[in-house]
């Protein structure tokens, strides 16, 4: 993880607690010592010098997540070091559409957007009240978790014709019990909905709009 601002940090955190063994890299040292107390390894560095990056082994990782997208030339610099010393799997976080597509012509796996993708959640939860969770697949089209609609409670996946009526497609369902949560990843066509569950859909926007709204 290069870079330590708010989203450097939370993406270093959340990979800490579920398991992964994390570089995290700063010029700043209280970024750094603010990292210090879960991840694997905390460096004070300057990732734009290739040297210091080598020297720190960054080349032994997995994965290079680049955070530090409100410095152009920054960015390009370390992408560009990280090319040279054979790493295939970059993320890099961008603030504009230019920096993006500098980033994929360097070879970025992944480009992200954190405000675009903040500003688009915050859009869609006021267009989709119920929506609990929101992943954009391709324009127009999305993953979202949204409670189990009132009329559908008690009825099966076959009779609910989610598909057939909403032309939607339930990929998961997240259920509510005494012991704790229950993810079914494979859910059948006798599954019952319940009254506490959420479900995991997929398909056009303008579908799962219709289907979070139905009372």
């Amino acid at each position: 993880m290069i870079g330590l601002g708010k989203f450097g940090f939370h993406v270093a955190q959340a990979l800490s607690q579920a398991g992964c063994e994390v570089m995290a890299i700063d010029t700043d040292s209280e970024k750094v010592q603010s990292v210090s107390e879960f991840v694997a390894h905390a460096l004070q560095c300057d990732a734009s010098d290739e040297k210091a990056i080598r020297e720190a082994g960054v080349q032994n990782m997995d994965v290079a997540i680049v955070s530090v997208g409100g410095n152009l030339e920054a960015s390009i610099l370390i992408v560009m070091n990280l090319r040279e010393l054979g790493m295939k799997e970059i993320i890099a976080k961008a603030t504009s559409p230019i920096h993006g597509k500098v980033l994929n012509n360097l070879g970025v796996k992944r480009v992200i957007y954190p405000e675009k993708e903040s500003a688009v959640r915050v859009a869609h939860s006021l267009v989709t009240p119920n929506l609990l969770e929101y992943l954009e697949l391709a324009p127009g089209y999305s993953i979202a978790e949204i409670p189990v609609p009132r009329a559908l409670v008690e009825k099966t996946l076959r009779e609910s014709q989610i598909r057939a009526l909403y032309g939607v497609n339930i990929i998961a369902i997240r259920k509510s019990t005494l012991s704790g949560m229950i993810f079914n990843t494979n859910p059948g066509p006798d599954d019952v909905l319940a009254s506490r569950d959420v479900i995991v859909i997929i398909g056009r926007d303008e579908d799962i709009q219709k289907l979070s709204n139905l009372q």
